[in-house]
């Protein structure tokens, strides 16, 4: 099967990533990159240039949770879960890119 090609993240989307990988579970930051790709069929591959800083500004608005762990490796790394506020924001995000989505289909049928 041929490989799925990369997409860029639109503005505003990786918030959105993230806080729907961490849904289900906690993850370390690379279990939530390996989630992303999971979830979008390998179109969005985070780099942890992109994922560590939003992870960071994410705690720091209150969306986020963290403390450190053992990996499934067993090396140390920091586990992230949503907070109640970060439920909200995935809700509230999701609802927007629904929106947003709706429209964009919708401007991209009419002729």
């Amino acid at each position: 099967m041929p490989a799925t090609p990369q997409t860029d993240l639109l503005q505003g989307t990786l918030d959105l990533l993230i806080l729907k990988a961490l849904a289900l579970q906690q993850l370390h930051g690379m279990g939530i990159s390996r989630r992303i790709s999971q979830i979008t069929n390998g179109a969005f591959d985070v780099k942890a240039g992109s994922l560590f800083p939003a992870l960071h500004r994410m705690e720091q608005a209150g969306w986020l949770t963290s403390f450190w762990g053992e990996s499934e490796t067993n090396r140390r790394a920091k586990f992230y879960s949503l907070t109640k506020a970060g439920k909200k924001q995935l809700q509230t995000e999701s609802e927007r890119w629904e929106r947003i989505s709706l429209a964009m289909a919708t401007a991209l049928r009419t002729t």
